[in-house]
């Protein structure tokens, strides 16, 4: 195995644990400042491989990277009735007894003098604050990378270059083939003695600022004489071309052939053109849309994990990807034979995309999920803004602990869709090539 491609797989994996670490310490800043008591921070899961205890709080790291948490105690609310820290001894029905069960098992974290310090006693807008700290986290993260790979590397683009890869002969578009034969005759722009790395900036007068500008004027041309302006080595030409006329894809819609078209016969080089601020926004808010199409669409996209898993169906390549898969590509792309600016450029993008994914979904209002706790929040606020514009009594705190049956049957189905993500990430992974 390429060592490459394990260092690659290496650097996602912190890449991961960094922002996994950052997305808890969203949580637990917020918590601190509202005087919750956490008892534990933790990056990973499983058993414990290293933690240190500062002041009330443990922190540590666990071998299974793919994950944490923060402790927070007083997360569930008493019975109604019962008093702060008082265990119920009696439950009835098998889920109101798991109900009551993990009411206690909150109640023990609170000890004498923890009354004020428990999650749920919080203002609600609180509660929202300290539940949405994680996935704003990963925005954060997300628009920081997307800044890195937009403004300071660039978005490659095909520039008016002539690239190292332009063939030198005529080759028409109705055959299948990309070399020369014995027989073909020379392009205008060879004839011309355009080179690799000429930097087109005018045709017949009319300025170049980009690839498809360029391409358009020339096919508009038609066949016959041309003055085209370049740059070579710094240094501006005047070449006289003579263009010639071909059956060309429609640049709109390649499924059609236009016919007679002006043709020069250069192809683009692509290189990487940085961006603004703004444009950071407007990319990481396209992506935004899509992912959240994606989440909606989430059975489905699952679906197609699963024959692509059992079935050997293609993956699709706006599907859901693991951690497992997300790490094979990450040594894939150091293995690869890309330079090094767009190796990083990749790299940066993964990360972006995985700490952009990660926030929004957990922004899926349903628990154990962020989502859901900030919908508690938010219906407390309400309830309670409703309760006071009518007069009534102050309502109860709204108790999360009435929806648990269904909080194990999302957590169940979260590790089952993981399992399957794993296993089809081993057996039909994504790759760059597809």
């Amino acid at each position: 195995m390429n060592w490459l491609y394990v260092v690659g797989i290496i650097v996602f994996i912190l890449g991961l644990m960094v922002s996994i670490a950052l997305h808890e310490i969203g949580h637990l800043v917020p918590a601190k400042i509202f005087g919750v008591k956490v008892t534990q921070y933790m990056v990973g899961f499983g058993s414990t491989a290293w933690s240190r205890r500062k002041g009330e709080t443990e922190y540590g790291i666990k071998w299974i990277p793919f994950g944490g948490y923060i402790r927070m105690i007083g997360m569930l609310p008493p019975r109604p009735g019962d008093e702060p820290g008082k265990l119920r001894s009696t439950a009835t029905g098998p889920w109101q007894g798991l109900i009551e069960s993990a009411r206690d098992a909150a109640q023990e974290e609170v000890r004498p003098g923890d009354e004020d310090r428990v999650f749920y006693r919080k203002k609600w807008w609180q509660k929202v604050i300290i539940m949405s700290g994680g996935p704003a986290m990963n925005f954060v993260l997300a628009f920081i990378f997307f800044t890195i790979l937009l403004v300071g590397i660039g978005l490659p683009v095909e520039a008016p270059i002539v690239s190292p890869e332009t063939r030198t002969c005529v080759i028409p578009a109705s055959e299948q083939r990309t070399t020369c034969a014995p027989g073909d005759r020379p392009t205008p722009a060879a004839q011309a003695g355009m080179k690799p790395g000429d930097h087109i900036v005018s045709f017949n007068g009319h300025k170049i600022s980009s690839w498809d500008q360029a391409l358009r004027l020339v096919r508009s041309h038609g066949p016959g004489p041309a003055q085209i302006g370049i740059l070579r080595d710094g240094k501006p030409m005047t070449l006289a071309v003579t263009l010639i006329a071909q059956d060309r894809p429609n640049l709109d819609d390649p499924a059609k052939i236009d016919k007679n078209v002006g043709y020069l016969g250069v192809r683009s080089a692509e290189v990487m053109e940085q961006q603004s601020i703004g444009q950071v926004i407007g990319y990481m808010g396209e992506l935004t849309g899509r992912v959240a199409g994606s989440l909606i669409n989430l059975p489905e996209k699952m679906a197609g994990v699963w024959h692509a898993a059992f079935s050997g169906e293609q993956r699709d390549p706006e599907g859901p990807v693991g951690v497992v898969g997300a790490g094979r590509m990450g040594g894939e792309i150091l293995a690869s034979d890309l330079s090094t600016e767009k190796k990083v450029a990749i790299f940066v993008n993964l990360l972006a995309g995985f700490n952009l994914a990660i926030g929004m979904f957990n922004l899926i209002p349903l628990l154990p999920l962020d989502g859901g706790h900030i919908a508690g929040g938010l219906w407390e606020g309400i309830k309670r803004a409703y309760a006071k514009a009518v007069r009534r009594p102050k309502p109860a705190y709204v108790d999360v602990a009435k929806v648990l049956p269904l909080t194990y049957a999302v957590a169940l189905l979260m590790m089952v869709m993981a399992g399957l993500l794993v296993y089809a990430d081993l057996v039909n992974p994504l790759t760059l090539t597809r």
